[in-house]
């Protein structure tokens, strides 16, 4: 009867609708533990995020991977119970507890029931205090771990971002695949896996968000109990990436019929003032629908691809303009031609009245239908405090798109894109395409 409620309140979760506003409270527990809250009683159901900052980031020296493998062995058993005993006690209090890892966070996603609370936060407090880290979890997933690694191997999509990421960011950990490489994650003992939990899993790395039926007080008493046996620190930050690649294009010879590319230069910080006058110029260069002019130009008037699109990246140490492309061998050349000049055109001209009004529209109304659901809602808060966002962004983020201006879009256009300075990694067999490196 409790995992039908849960499936039923899953539903009706989904069903909610869009949430006009987002009332935040920010929680201190009677410990210090901070978290956001937004509390929604008219279903017995709390969301709860956790996000450690740094992440696969704070892989040891000559350790890579073992925050990613650490991160897949969290649920492998804790305390008294192994794997599969884990699993069950999970599923028995129809709970669901998901972990990820990726270069600037650790996240472990928490949903479960008023009425289990109790026994579903003393539940993932083991998992997160108690991990057992069996060698038989650890060679089981170690395997799944290098399984994937071997499949990137041949996968020219990831060929061409960890290329990228290695010409762009060298020692820096982005530099580098979280997942390791074949030699580093066979090499990664048991004491490895232990030290990165240590390196990652503490409270000065914590940031977190419940969306829910409990209260603030109530939050403050669960924060005490699930998070504060965690160490008090972790891992120090990385530094920030120097980027390293020049304007100009690497390939890297891959036999397909279709030539892949990543291209970029520096981008833009998240909180720098013309960080939303980039956004919206982003949005009408290649933002990713079928109105952007990279779309328009490169696959509408000549036909060179199915997609092509562009984006800001916000990493914690690392700003940059990416995008992506797939074309033909034979058109592959022509294609990246086209984005070159595009990219020169905003440049010098900016976008139209009408092009910036357009992207106002789209992401004033994309924006709340993010607020689906409380487990998104928790990600949400969580992210808005890794990112330094003040407690009313959420009531605010619109104001902010509407208020750019075509001078703000033309500032930033001119001070941001540079056609020169974007890169292409394009791995396939490009005709006439020559490297430059």
């Amino acid at each position: 009867m409790m995992r039908i409620f849960a499936a039923a309140a899953v539903l009706v979760l989904a069903a909610l609708p869009v949430r006009a506003a987002v009332e935040i409270q920010e929680v201190i527990s009677p410990g210090g533990i901070k978290a956001w809250l937004v509390e929604e009683h008219s279903i017995p159901f709390v969301a709860l995020e956790l996000r450690f900052k740094g992440g696969a980031s704070l892989d040891a020296p000559g350790k890579r991977g073992a925050t990613n493998l650490m991160t897949g062995l969290i649920e492998e058993g804790a305390g008294d119970l192994d794997a599969r005993g884990f699993a069950e006690a999970v599923e028995a209090l129809a709970a669901r507890f998901d972990y990820d890892v990726y270069d600037d966070g650790l996240s472990i996603s928490a949903q479960f029931l008023t009425e289990t609370q109790d026994a579903s936060v003393a539940l993932l407090k083991s998992a997160l205090t108690e991990p057992r880290f069996d060698q038989d979890a650890i060679d089981r997933v170690r395997g799944q771990v290098l399984s994937a690694i071997r499949s990137d191997a041949t996968d020219p999509d990831e060929i061409a971002s960890q290329t990228f990421d290695r010409l762009f960011y060298g020692e820096h950990p982005y530099g580098s695949s979280y997942n390791g490489t074949v030699e580093s994650v066979t090499a990664l003992t048991r004491d490895d896996i232990v030290e990165a939990h240590a390196r990652v899993i503490s409270r000065d790395h914590l940031y977190v968000g419940a969306v829910g039926n409990i209260t603030a007080e109530e939050l403050g008493a669960l924060l005490d109990t699930l998070l504060g046996d965690l160490p008090a620190t972790g891992a120090a930050e990385p530094e920030e990436a120097e980027l390293l690649a020049p304007g100009g294009v690497t390939v890297v010879p891959f036999e397909t019929p279709q030539s892949v590319a990543v291209f970029g230069h520096a981008g833009i910080a998240r909180d720098d003032p013309d960080f939303f006058a980039a956004f919206v110029m982003n949005q009408v260069l290649g933002g990713g629908n079928f109105s952007s002019r990279l779309m328009e130009e490169v696959r509408e008037k000549r036909g060179l691809t199915y997609g092509v699109y562009s984006y800001l990246v916000d990493k914690d140490y690392a700003d940059l303009v990416v995008g992506r492309i797939a074309s033909a061998n034979n058109r592959i050349a022509e294609a990246i031609s086209v984005i070159r000049e595009e990219w020169a055109r905003v440049a010098a001209e900016g976008i139209s009245e009408q092009e910036l009004e357009d992207a106002k529209t789209y992401l004033t109304g994309a924006y709340p239908l993010r607020f689906d659901g409380n487990a998104r809602i928790a990600g949400i808060l969580v992210g808005m405090q890794t990112a330094d966002l003040p407690i009313d962004y959420i009531a605010t983020r619109n104001d902010r798109v509407n208020a750019v201006t075509m001078d703000d879009i033309k500032r930033v256009a001119a001070r941001l894109m540079d056609a020169e300075a974007l890169h292409f990694v394009v791995v396939g067999q490009p005709d006439g395409l020559e490297a430059t490196n």
